[in-house]
């Protein structure tokens, strides 16, 4: 039997996939403000507890969460993620 191993080029490509599907889903009006519930505990996990809230209270917001998410495709976050040791910038 063959075992299909991935490139590189293909592991990246699916990862990188997942963020945009995830931001994709955060963009649509009023649907992407049940996707942003449903995420609030990684935004929370990887800003911090005032960061991830504030994030997610965005996201949430339906026009505003959709113009957010837009920029932010291009630009990267607004609300940078917290340090490696669990402090904030």
């Amino acid at each position: 039997m063959e075992v299909k191993k991935q490139t590189l080029t293909r592991k990246v490509v699916h990862a990188g996939g997942w963020q945009v599907a995830k931001r994709l889903a955060k963009m649509v009006p009023f649907g992407g403000t049940a996707v942003v519930i449903a995420l609030v505990g990684h935004d929370i996990k990887k800003k911090g507890l005032m960061r991830g809230v504030a994030n997610s209270g965005l996201d949430a917001i339906p026009f505003v969460g959709l113009a957010k998410n837009a920029v932010e495709l291009f630009r990267g976050d607004f609300i940078a993620d917290k340090n490696q040791n669990g402090k904030g910038k």
